[in-house]
């Protein structure tokens, strides 16, 4: 088992956490909680008030902590939860494919439809293991696939009705039900 270990950078305010092991082919910033969606573990990062912001290497990752706090009582810690979210084997990268969103069949509707599950949705829902895609739009219901952890978990109607038609009705009224197939 690979042992995080941790190390100091040229700026004062960030400390880089190596992983032990690649875990992307392409290092990626994530400036922003909102902007860390294809990463579970700078999500989680991002969940300590300390954060300023979090870059994603092939096989570290460094972390820039807001100038309040000092890394004598942060590194350790940090160390730690990265260590553990390592030994559990949880994602630190999700990859996914983006749904083809020209084809030039589709109408209008479908096309911003497919934009949407690609840029919003289909980012938090592979953070918990899980994906989807569009199916069809018909008679102004929205038919997708869940996938992944999706399929058959207890949550996925929540996911389904509070989350994913609640936030397609709000961007397009016309929709009336989103249902999985």
């Amino acid at each position: 088992m690979n042992k995080v270990t941790f190390e100091n950078t040229p700026n004062p305010s960030t400390m880089k956490f190596l992983l032990g092991k690649q875990v992307t082919s392409e290092g990626f910033d994530c400036p922003t909680a909102e902007e860390a969606e294809r990463s579970p573990l700078a999500s989680k990062i991002f969940g300590f008030p300390w954060t300023s912001s979090v870059y994603v290497g092939p096989d570290f990752i460094t972390v820039t902590k807001q100038d309040w706090v000092d890394w004598d009582l942060l590194a350790q810690p940090l160390s730690g939860l990265i260590q553990e979210h390592m030994d559990r084997d949880e994602p630190v990268v999700v990859e996914f494919v983006a749904m083809p969103e020209d084809d030039e069949n589709d109408l209008p509707i479908v096309r911003n439809i497919k934009s949407v599950l690609n840029r919003e949705i289909r980012p938090v829902v592979a953070l918990d293991g899980g994906d989807i895609a569009f199916y069809k739009y018909e008679n102004n219901i929205l038919y997708i696939h869940m996938k992944g952890a999706c399929s058959g978990c207890p949550s996925s109607q929540i996911t389904l009705k509070d989350g994913i038609e609640t936030r397609m009705k709000e961007l397009f009224p016309e929709i009336q039900e989103v249902v999985s197939v």
